[in-house]
């Protein structure tokens, strides 16, 4: 741990137990001078003290950690992105603000959110006094973010619902059936739910619940992996209803929409934990150094469904590799978003084009790794993988993803990825941004909007200017000689 002086930080603290700095000291078996030291940032805050906080007052320490700090700094600099003032904020203000005064940090990341959903509201409203087509799609945008940054606040994993279907994993092991014939009988035993395939005009959707009939319909192009995390979901919505409405009441979201959104992702995460329970999948996981191909294959399970569960392996005493996940289209639309860790990727301005999330459309199948730094030094291990969905047959539109997952270079070695990668050299890493809004690499190659935190300086040949693409001619071919007479001609007068 580096030396960290967050002693606003723990004047706070010590003012929410409403404790002096003497009876603070004494609390914590420190002398007053010393304890003085570390508030007025004289002395950094140790781990030894770091633990008597916790041990004493029951604190979660990760608040005071460097990569809680570098998440709220991201965070920050994507909110004030789009500053009205055209303020520069230097990165190192804003570190300053995030390790300092985070409760300052996430009220001004709380104002930039009302400020969006008011943005997003009004644009709302216009399009239904317009024509009303589009009228809800900036509120389910607003609903959609809100939930992940509720997930980002639990870093993508819920003790209680994790253990809950781990212990319907067991029971439903004990059975001696398989997990597909369990979960259809206890749909039907506990809930008197029927499972019935989706007739044609279903074919759409892959689950359907009908709480009037208590049908529930699942589409008959399902594989059995697939056919099973959908009767766990359903299972969970009734099983675990209490637990998850808890958790959705808990964040308060203002909404319906969201509210909804949080359900579905809940029980998501439920079917996900059921299929794989921690303690076994963790194994697995370790024994295999993390290759989700193996993984997929041991546990019946697709690519994808691996790399959402490598996210939530962060149970306290057993935690795994802290992984980020995200899922984007083509054109860069990220659909799915969750770490846990403090990974934070721009809202504005897109993703960052030299990532190899990009290059995996063009490599169907092929896991791709990559080395990459981000411009505060951090350097990550990606792996990138295009999936596809839908229908096969011909003519028949299908989906196609490019999932990445990442971790801190500090976990490559325990991932089979890392094989043949030099991860000690710094400059085996490809520089990439969190978007080219909020990246402060002005000499990037592929950069398409200038950084938006410094003033615009106008270069004639950069690219986001011009409203043409001004390529440079290659050089002309030399003239080749004239060729050599081959034989005798005859001249006219």
């Amino acid at each position: 741990m580096a030396k960290t002086f967050m002693g606003v930080r723990l004047r706070s603290l010590r003012a929410e137990r409403g404790m002096s700095q003497v009876a603070f000291a004494h609390a914590l078996g420190l002398s007053p001078s010393y304890l003085n030291q570390i508030e007025q940032d004289q002395r950094p805050l140790t781990v030894a003290v770091l633990l008597k906080i916790h041990r004493t007052l029951g604190v979660d320490i990760q608040q005071f950690s460097e990569d809680e700090v570098a998440r709220l700094v991201a965070q920050l600099r994507d909110a004030l992105a789009d500053n009205p003032a055209q303020e520069t904020i230097d990165l190192p203000d804003l570190q300053e603000l995030a390790s300092k005064l985070p409760k300052v940090g996430r009220a001004i990341l709380a104002l930039h959110r009302r400020q969006m959903e008011a943005i997003q509201r009004m644009e709302a409203l216009s399009l239904e006094l317009g024509d009303g087509r589009d009228a809800m799609t900036s509120v389910r945008s607003t609903s959609f973010e809100a939930v992940q940054d509720f997930f980002f606040v639990y870093r993508n994993y819920f003790h209680g619902l994790d253990t809950a279907a781990e212990a319907l994993a067991q029971e439903a092991q004990a059975s001696g059936q398989t997990l597909g014939n369990w979960l259809t009988q206890r749909l039907l035993t506990r809930h008197g739910v029927r499972v019935v395939p989706s007739d044609g005009e279903q074919t759409g959707q892959q689950r359907r619940f009908d709480p009037h009939s208590g049908v529930l319909y699942l589409s008959p192009t399902l594989k059995a992996g697939q056919q099973a995390f959908q009767l766990a979901t359903q299972l969970a919505l009734l099983d675990m209803d209490a637990a998850i409405q808890a958790l959705v009441d808990e964040a308060a979201f203002d909404n319906p929409a969201a509210q909804m959104l949080a359900r579905i992702g809940l029980a998501n995460y439920v079917a996900g934990a059921l299929l794989l329970p921690y303690t076994k999948f963790l194994q697995a996981a370790e024994s295999l150094r993390y290759d989700i191909d193996q993984l997929a294959q041991q546990f019946g399970v697709g690519f994808e469904t691996v790399c959402h569960r490598l996210s939530t392996l962060q149970r306290p005493g057993a935690p795994g590799v802290p992984f980020f996940f995200m899922r984007l289209d083509r054109s860069g639309n990220i659909s799915k978003r969750q770490s846990a860790t403090h990974f934070h990727f721009s809202k504005t301005g897109g993703t960052c084009p030299l990532w190899n999330v990009y290059e995996a459309f063009s490599q169907p199948g092929r896991v791709l790794p990559q080395l990459a730094s981000m411009p505060d030094g951090r350097a990550y291990l990606w792996i990138a993988r295009s999936v596809s969905h839908g229908a096969r047959g011909y003519g028949s539109p299908r989906k196609t993803f490019s999932l990445a997952l990442g971790c801190d270079i500090q976990y490559a070695p325990r991932l089979v990825y890392s094989k043949g990668l030099d991860l000690k050299d710094p400059n085996a890493a490809t520089p990439i941004g969190m978007g080219c809004k909020v990246c402060e690499r002005t000499a990037c190659p592929q950069r398409a909007f200038p950084f938006v935190g410094q003033p615009l300086r106008v270069n004639e040949n950069e690219s986001w200017f011009s409203p043409y693409s001004v390529e440079q001619a290659p050089p002309p071919a030399p003239m080749a000689p004239p060729p050599a007479p081959t034989g005798v001609h005859r001249i006219r007068r």
